[in-house]
Formats: structure tokens, C-alpha cells, sequence
């Protein structure tokens, strides 16, 4: 016997009773099913109902050729009659997620003449495919009129048409369909064939935010929020938009233009300090021209810094330069530099073999990392008859 779907009857119902059919074990609870229910069962890209049955929390509704059956973590007596409560927080967001979906959808589907072939109420977004690549500017045009849609506070249409008239709608599907078609309508947006909970009206729905569009197979992907979740969403990002203004001085719609003019300064000084470490990095090859193989430790060098001060160190040594500048954490990034190219892969193996280091390189270049103290490293490079200098 099919399962009475309360929740078609009246979409805000949050508490009822209902007669146990059955009861079942399963590996971490039991399977319920009710003569009624108001819990929507997993379907169509939305997640299930949870709450509470029988004084025990639902964490999971299926539906199997009618029959809906509850994930309950206590058993429940059969003939018994049980109160059930739904997760009203839960079934709101989904239904608001549900509900804009359809209007965004519809909108996008009529405007550009795509069809939503995939749909997902995620934990934190909504994921929504389209058969064509769309831009982010048609994106935000449908966001746009999803938005002045949603503000019109249009009544839904919810119906079990007849065959006959069914022939003669025009509404969108994923899947072909047998048996009664359930059709939800936004006249204006969307006419889709759906068996999901949806608002009463598309005030309800909330705000749509399109957070990206990108390509996927041969169309695209959207992450959307809807209603609360939007409105969570524009709150946090206005609370860190505010936070960036009020460390840079600037009024909140400044933020960009002022991040834009950090970055020029920060490109500016490094491109000096560059310059400046070149210079510096000159100096002490200099004062090691001709000397032969030598090995420097430096503090505070970036590993592009370690490198070219290696590279700077072997033309002016004329031998091996190995460079090692302390990383963190008992770490030191090192270079190592033959001025002519001879194979240095036998001295990098036992580097990184015996300091539990990590990288190599070609032609008399060798760059990476070791995970050791610099006694460990001179006692190293001591037995390959090298010291520091």
C-alpha cells in the first residue's frame, strides 16, 4: 500500500500522527513505514526530511515504488500510532532552495534556450547544470530577473493535471514520466514537472546569488544560493568587505581600488628589494671569488633567493656553491651550482638520503630541501670533504 503523502496536502504541515505499518532492522537503526507522513523522502536533487518519530530522530526518508520508509534510531511498535515533527529549519531551506531553483531555471531555460539537466541541494550550495556554456554576464541577466520575479511575490500553481491537459502544457523535465504528473508552476518563470516541496509564493523564495559559472561537459555548472542562504552568504561577505575597509581606511565601496593600489606598491617593493638583494647577493660572492667549493648558510632567504644567491656564489667561486638558508620547523631549503654543468645527481642523492631532504635538478643544478640541523648538514658535507665557510 502506497504511503499517504501528507506533505502534498498541505506543505506547511510540521507535526502529525500516523499508524506503524512496519518495522525493520537495519545496520544502524530501523526502517519505518507509516500509513502517512509528512516527511519528504530524498528526490528529484532534494535531500530528505529529518525530525523526530515516535520519539526517535529521523536521519534519513526514502521512497520505493510509493512506499516511503523512515530512517529511525529506535524501533517502533506495529499498529502503534506515533507522532511525527519535522525539521522545520531543514525543510524551509530545502524548500527555499527547491523553489528558486525553478524560477532561476525556468528564467535561463527561456532566455537562452538551454535545458537544466542536473540539479543538487548541496550542504552549503546548490549545484545546477545547463546543456550550453553560458557567460557569466547571461548569468547574471537571469540573476537579475529571477531576483525582480521573486520581488512580484507571484502565487505558486501546484496541480495534478489530467492527461488531456498535461498533452497540452508546455513544461519542462528531466525524465520521461508515467502515471500522474505532478506540474509546479511560477506563471511568468518556470512550468516544470516536480515532486518536490516549494513556497506558496515566490516572495518566499528569498534573494538568488550566483557565486560561479563554469564549463561542464558540453554546458555549464552553476553554484547558486537562494533565500536564507543568500542572505547569510551577503551578510558575511558585507562584514568582511567591512573589515578590509576599515584596515585600508577607505569607505566600503573603495575596497577594490584600494587593494588595486596595494598591489602596485607591494609589486614596487619587491621589485627593489630584488634589486637590492642582487646587489647583496654580489657583495658576498666577491668576497668568495676563487676560493673554490664553498657552502654558505644565510638566514632569511626565499628559495628563489637561495637559488640565485648559489648561482651567484659558484661563478665567482668557480667550483660547487651550495647555499642552505633555515626554512622552519627544523627544515632548510638549499641550492647547489656547478659553474660548468657537471653532474652534481650523486652528490643530491646522498643529500637528500642522509638529511631526509626532498628535490634534485640537471646540469649542474640541484634545488630543494632537507629536513635536518645544520650540524647534520656539516657533519654531511664534511665527509664529501666540503665545509662551510
Amino acid at each position: 500500500m502506497e504511503t499517504e503523502k501528507l506533505y502534498y496536502a498541505d506543505l506547511t504541515l510540521r507535526r502529525f500522527s500516523a499508524r506503524v505499518l512496519d518495522c525493520q532492522s537495519l545496520k544502524n537503526g530501523w526502517s519505518v513505514v507509516l500509513d502517512r507522513t509528512a516527511f519528504y523522502p530524498e528526490g528529484g536533487g532534494q535531500p530528505a526530511d529529518h525530525g523526530v518519530l515516535g520519539g526517535g530522530a529521523v536521519w534519513d526518508v526514502q521512497e520505493r515504488d510509493g512506499v516511503i520508509f523512515h530512517m529511525v534510531d529506535k524501533a517502533l511498535e506495529i499498529g502503534e500510532t506515533v507522532a511525527g515533527e519535522i525539521d522545520w529549519d531543514r525543510r524551509r531551506d530545502h524548500t527555499q532552495q527547491h523553489s528558486g531553483e525553478h524560477i532561476l531555471s525556468g528564467i535561463l531555460c527561456r532566455l537562452y534556450h538551454c535545458d537544466n539537466v542536473g540539479f543538487h541541494i548541496g550542504a552549503e550550495t546548490v549545484t545546477l547544470d545547463y546543456s550550453i556554456p553560458l557567460s557569466w554576464e547571461q548569468a547574471m541577466e537571469g540573476q537579475r530577473r529571477a531576483n525582480a520575479y521573486i520581488l512580484s511575490d507571484v502565487p505558486a500553481e501546484i496541480s495534478f493535471p489530467a492527461p488531456e491537459v498535461l498533452e497540452q502544457l508546455h513544461y519542462r523535465s528531466k525524465k520521461a514520466l508515467e502515471g500522474a504528473v505532478r506540474i509546479v508552476a511560477f506563471p511568468g518563470a518556470d512550468c516544470c514537472a516536480c515532486c518536490g516541496t516549494h513556497v506558496a509564493r515566490s516572495g518566499q523564495a528569498g534573494p538568488v546569488k550566483i557565486l560561479s559559472v563554469e564549463k561542464f561537459h558540453q554546458g555549464c555548472r552553476m553554484e547558486v544560493l537562494f533565500g536564507e542562504r543568500a542572505l547569510a552568504f551577503f551578510d558575511r561577505i558585507y562584514e568582511q568587505n567591512r573589515a578590509v575597509a576599515q584596515a585600508l581606511s577607505v569607505k566600503g565601496e573603495a575596497t577594490a581600488a584600494a587593494v588595486g593600489r596595494l598591489k602596485e606598491d607591494l609589486a614596487a617593493a619587491r621589485r627593489r628589494a630584488g634589486e637590492l638583494e642582487e646587489r647583496v647577493f654580489a657583495a658576498i660572492a666577491r668576497e668568495y671569488a676563487g676560493r673554490g667549493a664553498t657552502v654558505l648558510v644565510e638566514e632569511g632567504l626565499s628559495s628563489d633567493g637561495v637559488r640565485r644567491l648559489a648561482d651567484a656564489l659558484a661563478r665567482s667561486c668557480g667550483e660547487l656553491a651550495a647555499v642552505f638558508s633555515p626554512a622552519g620547523e627544523g627544515r632548510f631549503a638549499y641550492a647547489l651550482v656547478r659553474p660548468d654543468g657537471q653532474d652534481i645527481s650523486t652528490l643530491v642523492k646522498g643529500l637528500n638520503a642522509a638529511l631526509n631532504g626532498r628535490g634534485g635538478g640537471r646540469n649542474g643544478f640541484a634545488q630543494g630541501s632537507v629536513q635536518a640541523s645544520r650540524a647534520e648538514i656539516e657533519t654531511f658535507l664534511g665527509k664529501e670533504g666540503i665545509s662551510l665557510a
